[in-house]
């Protein structure tokens, strides 16, 4: 099965797909230029932002929760206007937001990087009830967060170690003891990048630099592959009006004109159709 392209608008580094299930909208972001793209039908939607801005949670019909290098902000879909709710990193010029995903409670779980990608100096950091505490420290490229059909486990990523970790959560939502080790990958050459949970529990995994999204089954072994022709696959979402359409967000950054040209879907946000039947994203509770 090949994928097809949903818009053909080219990201530097297409990141954070969600579904709205509520609007019957895709919403994504190009973190380094600093918009969120969407589409009504045929008509192509985006925002510039001031900074860079990664990924979103669905508040309600018309806000999002969105990441940005130095906050948590309140989104208004139809003005364009963003309320401040919680500062993040806000003192460290030198980092932004990357990927993150809503928890089954109605949190908000995010990470974030060096601008440089330089190693360990980021973190992920949990949104809850008025609170944004960190929950995983000298992380370099977070990636991956999701959660189980069940709410009481966690995936998270950082992309230079090529591992996913798994982590336990309590009835609260927070984690309980250490991750351990979901997939290794070191030995494949994939590198994990975002990620998502159908229906069915099986881990769809966006792998950066193959252009592959792999699914793997909780034991971790793979259950199925589809190759794509934009390199820099970096997340997935499940959407559509039957939940059976996987959204593939792209980057074109660190591409030569040469390879450019040889992969004219790099950067574009494509699509799969019928490969596996989703979830609808969990609401963030302000």
């Amino acid at each position: 099965m090949n994928a097809t392209v949903f818009d053909d608008r080219r990201c530097t580094l297409g990141e954070g797909p969600l579904w709205h299930p509520a609007r019957g909208q895709l919403f994504w972001f190009d973190i380094t230029g600093k918009r969120l793209l969407s589409r009504e039908g045929e008509r192509q939607l985006h925002w510039d932002f001031p900074e860079n801005v990664s990924a979103a949670g669905w508040v309600d019909d018309d806000r999002l929760l969105i990441a940005s290098e130095s906050s948590l902000s309140v989104f208004d879909i139809g003005t364009g206007l963003s309320q401040p709710l919680v500062a993040l990193e806000a003192d460290n010029p030198l980092t932004r937001s990357n990927d993150g995903r809503a928890d089954p409670l109605g949190g908000f779980w995010i990470g974030t990087m060096s601008k440089r990608a330089e190693r360990k100096a980021g973190a992920i950091y949990r949104y809850w009830r008025g609170e944004l505490r960190k929950l995983f420290d000298g992380i370099s490229i977070p990636n991956a967060i999701c959660f189980a059909p069940d709410g009481e486990t966690a995936f998270f990523a950082d992309s230079v170690t090529r591992r996913v970790m798994r982590q336990r959560l309590g009835r609260d939502g927070w984690p309980l003891g250490d991750p351990e080790v979901y997939l290794d990958l070191l030995a494949s050459g994939l590198i994990p990048d975002g990620a998502v949970i159908d229906g069915a529990g099986l881990f769809w995994n966006a792998h950066w630099g193959s252009g592959k999204v792999c699914a793997y089954a909780p034991d971790g072994s793979l259950r199925a592959q589809f190759q794509t022709n934009a390199p820099n696959l970096t997340c997935p979402a499940f959407g559509g009006d039957d939940m059976a359409t996987l959204y593939l967000t792209s980057a074109t950054e660190d591409m030569k004109p040469g390879t450019l040209e040889a992969h004219p879907d790099a950067g574009k946000t494509l699509c799969l159709h019928g490969v596996a039947t989703g979830r609808p994203e969990h609401r963030v509770i302000l």
